[in-house]
């Protein structure tokens, strides 16, 4: 999911866009489209085939099983509470975000997730097992909530976990209560459930996230089901089948060897996502498909025949990082027109490959289209 910055209004809060120029963050954000060049089963077609069925040892076969709720045939996006305000929400907040998200016009891009994170309910139960949104924070409840986002043309999201309390131990968790919370949040109108893994009773995530997987499939609503495990069982393996997302890696922070280090990381999934089903790397990212040292050639199919290329230098000085052709899925005879999404220019009829020479630790980022 992505996530914004606040500050002193709600536009100028979703003018931080967490689109950072660290060159690594783009990696997470672009290949969206890779949902185009997919069959229904989720096999990647045309240019994509050399660029997903890499023969590398640690490639896994594509999974074919997907949970069968209908939802997430393109990977979401949207917002999520969690990275700037932690427990500080209210609903205002959250309207104003949702109005912000449409006049910023991030709605008609495709933005249509207005997630609550950790922190929305009371610390525990009613009388009758129920959640309680929080009285002094969410005064309206979900409910009307959910009927205010539904109204701009969004959809609500909200959290809980699969332990006995959330994160931040200031709410329940969902553990032994699946049926029931997932009865409460089609209710209100929830359209999605990030499912964390805190204080849990020490079971396997493999064991405990499908009892709310059919919870949900039995709630008489559709959900988006996105679990949070954080990586722990390689859920990619086992996952599909269970829910629409599952996360790769533990959380991300905005430093060089953190990114870096997740990007290496989820390289070695990239083959398991597909429309049903994806990786949560708190983004999308594209495949490494070159490696020489520090220098790194990342890429994706896009719609058309078009490939998007990143040119990455992780060396400690300057030098010239190259993708050729055979490195991203193009036929050696093709000629391309480059389009340099950094300098906002383009270059006419490329033939065999495209370099760039980059500074330490810099990128550059193409879209290659065929002539």
């Amino acid at each position: 999911m992505v996530a914004y910055g606040h500050q002193s209004s709600s536009q100028s809060m979703l003018g931080v866009v967490a689109l950072s120029s660290i060159c690594i963050f783009f990696f997470f954000f672009f290949f969206l489209q890779l949902v185009s060049n997919a069959d229904a089963a989720g096999r990647p077609i045309d240019m994509g085939k050399q660029y997903f069925n890499s023969s590398r040892d640690h490639q896994l076969t594509r999974r074919r099983s997907l949970f069968a709720n209908g939802l997430g045939l393109a990977p979401p996006m949207g917002w999520n509470s969690w990275n700037h305000f932690h427990c500080d929400i209210e609903e205002k907040l959250i309207r104003e975000t949702a109005d912000a998200m449409v006049s910023s016009g991030l709605a008609a891009l495709g933005y249509e997730h207005v997630n609550l994170d950790d922190c929305w309910a009371e610390l525990n139960r009613d009388s009758e097992g129920n959640l309680v949104p929080k009285t002094s924070t969410f005064p309206s409840g979900i409910k009307a909530l959910a009927d205010y986002i539904h109204g701009k043309g969004l959809k609500l999201g909200i959290y809980s976990d699969a332990g006995s309390q959330t994160c931040t131990k200031t709410m329940p968790g969902s553990l032994g209560h699946e049926e029931h919370d997932a009865r409460t949040f089609a209710s209100w109108g929830v359209d999605y459930l990030k499912y964390d893994n805190c204080n849990n009773d020490g079971t396997s995530p493999k064991e405990r996230y499908p009892v709310m997987s059919k919870a949900l499939l039995n709630s008489g609503r559709p959900i988006f089901f996105s679990l949070c495990e954080w990586g722990l069982e390689d859920p990619a393996t086992w996952a599909p089948n269970v829910g629409n997302s599952w996360r790769t890696t533990g959380d991300i922070s905005d430093n060089w060897d953190r990114m870096t280090s997740l990007a290496d990381q989820n390289d070695l999934w990239a083959s398991y996502a597909a429309p049903g089903g994806w990786n949560d790397k708190l983004g999308v990212q594209g495949k490494k498909v070159k490696n020489n040292g520090d220098l790194e050639v990342w890429a994706g199919p896009l719609s058309n025949k078009k490939v998007a290329v990143v040119l990455w230098n992780r060396y400690s000085s300057r030098a010239t990082v190259t993708a050729s052709w055979s490195d991203i899925g193009l036929d050696s005879t093709t000629t391309v027109n480059a389009r340099d999404l950094w300098a906002h220019s383009n270059q006419a009829s490329v033939k065999r490959q495209i370099s760039a020479d980059l500074d330490s630790h810099a990128c550059k980022m193409y879209v290659l289209t065929p002539q």
